[in-house]
């Protein structure tokens, strides 16, 4: 039976240590966290996912909140211009509903899921030298990292040439709250997409389940030090909570309309952050010869603005997942690290990465032409908002203006 070690206890790490196990490997996953502890904990993401990526998780039995979660039935993007007045709707209907599963609730039960299917977990934080000395004992055939946070992202160089940005482009500020009223344009559950632009940010509204039960994250993105920048440090939940709606009743009043009962959800119902927009080269290189495949947020790591980074993550698990099974009882070196990345890269990641990077800055004029359009025709609005669960097809009629300008011509025909 092969081994395989997983550093990292999120979205990627877990799935494809739960995959790995139902196809016979033994499987050992490090965590920083015990399950306790990541219920006790602050939010980690606001993990929207669509059906690709849901539907990776369903071939494993790993849907285990199907039932209880709000079904995402579809997109609501508004553009508020000049900011506070609405200049346009579009109203997106999703072929396959999304869901939106917290972290805490999820990793915690999926942590003691390993365990429960015969799997390995070790409960420590994991540095550098401890991977050097895992590798060096020959205990594993393959190492994968998939956990983006602290010094083991260090051992990744990034790739300058797929990586534009030298700094964030984008203040996080996340609170998950009770109470909310349903948006009266589009009353079954569905995301909010709310731009302000001219140097502000963008709000999204994301029905939820956290551990108290269906609920929404109010998730402002806003431009770094611009007039929305409030939460360069973390603040007090309340605190939080009380900016992020001060904001929406200036610059969204429409959704401001929908906020009188809202409530955080639990104490620690809060995240803010920034980070740079990064992609690494895929094969890290430990003191005493080892290597490790890095894997999700480890090697791709894409502004949350167009809510990819779980989708991302279980892409990722679903293509390695591919690749070891493929690769049979052959050597995992270097070769076949470096060529299991680049085919997730070329069939996946380059897509959303290109599409995300695009989206942090100023709407070209053919885009804005799409939007124009899908808020008066919804076959422009349904494709649009089936793209965040498959993102390769923006290629075909969003990424550049011939191509828009192609499809904008045969939808008059």
């Amino acid at each position: 039976m092969r081994r395989v070690l997983i550093v990292g206890a999120g979205q990627c790490g877990l799935q494809l240590g739960l995959s790995l196990l139902a196809e016979g490997y033994d499987v050992t996953v490090m965590s920083a966290r015990t399950p306790e502890e990541i219920r006790g904990g602050w939010p980690t993401s606001t993990q929207c996912m669509f059906n690709l990526a849901l539907q990776s998780e369903r071939d494993y039995g790993l849907n285990l909140w199907e039932d209880r979660v709000p079904h995402v039935a579809g997109l609501h993007i508004a553009l508020s211009a000049p900011p506070g007045q609405k200049a346009l709707d579009v109203i997106g209907p999703l072929d396959h509903h999304g869901e939106s599963t917290d972290q805490r609730l999820k990793m915690a039960a999926w942590l003691e899921l390993i365990e429960q299917r015969g799997g390995t977990v070790i409960y420590q934080g994991v540095t550098t030298a401890d991977l050097d000395g895992l590798t060096a004992l020959g205990r594993y055939d393959l190492t994968i990292v998939a956990a983006g946070r602290g010094e083991l992202g260090a051992l990744f160089d990034r790739n300058p040439s797929r990586s534009p940005f030298v700094s964030p482009q984008r203040g996080l500020a996340v609170a998950y709250v009770h109470g909310l009223a349903p948006d009266p344009m589009f009353p079954q559950p569905s995301v909010g997409f709310n731009a302000i632009p001219g140097g502000f940010g963008e709000l999204f509204v994301i029905p939820a389940l956290t551990l108290s039960g269906p609920c929404d994250i109010l998730f402002w993105e806003v431009i770094p030090d611009g007039p929305l920048d409030l939460w360069k440090e973390r603040l007090d939940p309340a605190e939080h909570l009380k900016r992020t709606l001060e904001l929406i009743r200036e610059y969204l009043p429409w959704v401001y309309e929908r906020c009188a009962n809202v409530e955080l959800t639990d104490a620690r119902a809060t995240l803010s952050g920034r980070f740079t927009p990064t992609v690494r080269h895929p094969v890290g290189d430990l003191p005493s010869g080892g290597m490790v495949l890095g894997a999700a947020d480890v090697v791709v790591a894409n502004d949350p603005i167009t809510g990819q980074g779980s989708n991302m993550a279980a892409k990722c698990a679903h293509a390695y997942l591919q690749a070891i099974l493929a690769h049979g009882d052959a050597p995992f070196d270097r070769e076949w690290m470096e060529e299991t990345f680049e085919k997730f890269w070329i069939e996946t990641a380059v897509h959303t990465t290109m599409w995300t990077n695009g989206m942090l800055q100023p709407l070209p004029e053919h885009v804005q032409q799409l939007l124009g359009a899908a808020s008066q025709d919804q076959r422009i609005a349904r494709r649009l908002a089936n793209g965040f669960s498959d993102p390769t097809d923006f290629q075909h009629w969003f990424a550049t203006p011939e191509a828009a300008k192609a499809y904008l011509g045969s939808l008059a025909e």
